[in-house]
């Protein structure tokens, strides 16, 4: 089970400005174990998408090339204060998370 996130949403003028932190580790599959030398499987996270009340406003893909615990911030023309913003992340895995914010 992934680990929750963090997700901050508010207005700053006519734009939602969205903070996300994301616990994952984020392997590339080319990093060694120390103890073992053999390689850590690949694990990150594939898609990302973001909706505001329903309607999608973001849709990211990404590889193993991020860090781990990738932060996303991005920002939206046209919600309000009191609209749900939802976040939705993707691994290779097969493992995925959720969270969600009003918009403050």
């Amino acid at each position: 089970m992934a680990q929750p996130m963090r997700i901050r949403a508010t207005m700053a003028g006519d734009l939602a400005d969205v903070k996300v932190l994301m616990n994952h580790p984020m392997e590339t599959g080319l990093r060694k174990d120390a103890k073992t030398g053999k390689l850590i499987p690949a694990h990150f996270i594939t898609e990302v998408t973001a909706t505001v009340n329903g309607s999608p406003v973001l849709a990211a893909e990404m590889s193993g090339g991020v860090s781990k615990n990738p932060y996303l911030g991005f920002k939206v023309k046209g919600p309000k204060a009191g609209d749900k913003v939802v976040v939705n992340w993707a691994d290779n895995k097969g493992d995925k998370n959720s969270a969600e914010a009003t918009i403050g």
